[in-house]
């Protein structure tokens, strides 16, 4: 595999762990080291890495009051994948509010943490620029100019969160978005909002999409995508 110029801190206690997820990350062309404990990680030159993979549940401190270090004390703004077996709401919102990116829960498979490191990765240190040029599905227009949308020749009013959910649907079209991602990627960090947030600015989109709406199709278990009816 090609190296890339990406690097990784692998932070966990769980030493097997540690070097499945080394040796499988290396294989895919990333720099990466490991730290055993929150207390080692601090010994490291944090900004030198790309992405912190860091397990939540660890010896006298675990990865959420690292991660708090991190962002409150050393004001730095390294991607942070939080692992752990821990799945309860509140304990996924904390992890979201202290500036996670994204949440793995155990077990996993290698191949599901590659794919959202690359996705992580691309969101944040991604070069490539958005085109401001408008997005047309048939008589439906998004003008990122005017940021504006039009059917037909009538304009549609749009609120600012509306404005851009649709966008990143249109933008990405048959993707499907589960309601956490849209929130990650709509709203800022310091916000905290509900899952049913996400429904209900789809809902009013709906509305107002007219005969567009539906287009914008939810996927039972897995969230939402804009879709044309298949022919």
């Amino acid at each position: 595999m090609e190296k890339n110029d990406y690097k990784i801190l692998i932070v966990d206690d769980e030493e097997d762990l540690c070097e499945i997820l080394q040796f499988n990350l290396d294989g895919e062309g990333f720099g990466t080291e490991v730290a055993h404990s929150a207390e080692e990680a601090l010994t490291k030159d944090l900004r030198s890495f790309d992405l912190i993979l860091l397990d939540v549940m660890m010896g006298e401190m675990s990865g959420f009051k690292l991660a708090k270090k991190l962002r409150t004390e050393q004001a730095l703004t390294i991607p942070i994948i939080f692992i752990t077996a821990k799945t309860a709401e509140d304990d996924l919102l904390t992890g979201f509010n202290l500036g996670g990116d994204d949440y793995i829960t155990k077990p996993f498979s290698v191949k599901e943490v590659i794919v959202r490191v690359r996705a992580v990765l691309k969101r944040v240190h991604g070069k490539e620029s958005r085109s401001k040029a408008p997005i047309l599905v048939d008589d439906l227009k998004l003008s990122f100019k005017k940021r504006k949308l039009y059917i037909g020749k009538q304009e549609v009013e749009l609120t600012k969160k509306e404005f851009e959910i649709l966008a990143l649907l249109l933008r990405n079209e048959g993707v499907i978005f589960s309601r956490e991602e849209i929130l990650r990627r709509i709203w800022d960090d310091r916000t905290i909002v509900s899952d049913r947030t996400t429904d209900v600015h789809i809902t009013r989109l709906r509305k107002k999409l007219g005969p567009y709406g539906k287009y914008l199709r939810t996927k039972p278990g897995y969230g939402y995508a804009f879709e044309k009816p298949a022919k």
